[in-house]
């Protein structure tokens, strides 16, 4: 379940040395040099702060799990956002896109010296092809799909239907447990831990571990969107 507009925020370091990283922005934009960047997931990067959503393509969740071959259940998540990192250290990187999604993040398609990253990672079977949003790499998936590539050598879920029965669970029970004058179609957990505000989407890594104290100020938000509004942010490093 992944709009461009609803996205979980889990980040982790990528160590690249002195590789010089570039961000080319559409439009005439002269290309801005960087000397730092993270994946977030799969299909999320972030540059010199800057998060750019890979645009066309949509990773396995952090937390989502496939099966191989065999039935044996691993992390494709993990596996996708390790694949991202590998692509992206083929050479200097440059990310083309104009266009935010609603929460501020660039849309973009990014290139590791030659390489489309992009299309790179639908092809090797480590993310699908966006199609509610973008026809770009139909022909990717197809071609991944036909030589079992990476999780389409096993099951995978589309991320989509992952997301989509998290927040489909998550909601059934926040109306079992909320009380009567709460949100209960809201299942977005907002967290305080050590005076900081991070909210939980349903499909977090940290999502079941993690409670709400409304007498402390913690809430809940039907929205990431409202959560952000708010003043909450997305978990790092889970």
């Amino acid at each position: 379940m992944k709009t461009h507009a609803v996205r979980p925020s889990l980040r982790s370091s990528l160590p690249l040395g002195a590789l010089v990283l570039a961000a080319c922005i559409a439009g005439g934009a002269a290309p801005l040099t960087f000397q730092a960047l993270k994946v977030t997931d799969g299909d999320t990067i972030v540059l010199n702060g800057e998060k750019i959503r890979l645009e066309g393509i949509d990773a396995p969740e952090m937390a989502q799990r496939c099966l191989t071959p065999t039935g044996q259940e691993y992390r494709c998540g993990k596996e996708a956002a390790d694949a991202l990192r590998t692509f992206l250290s083929n050479g200097p990187v440059v990310c083309k896109g104009a266009t935010l999604d609603d929460y501020g993040r660039r849309l973009g398609t990014c290139y590791s010296g030659a390489l489309n990253v992009n299309a790179a990672m639908v092809e090797s079977g480590h993310a699908f092809a966006f199609i509610r949003y973008s026809s770009s790499y139909v022909a990717e998936e197809s071609r991944a799909r036909a030589g079992k590539a990476g999780m389409f050598a096993g099951k995978a879920e589309a991320p989509w239907d992952f997301r989509a029965a998290k927040w489909q669970n998550a909601s059934a029970q926040r109306q079992v447990q909320a009380s009567a004058d709460a949100q209960k179609e809201c299942p977005i957990k907002g967290n305080i831990s050590k005076g900081v505000r991070i909210y939980h989407m349903p499909w977090s890594a940290s999502y079941a571990k993690t409670s709400i104290n409304e007498s402390k100020g913690e809430r809940w938000f039907c929205s990431e969107a409202e959560a952000i509004a708010a003043g909450w942010r997305a978990p790092r490093g889970s």
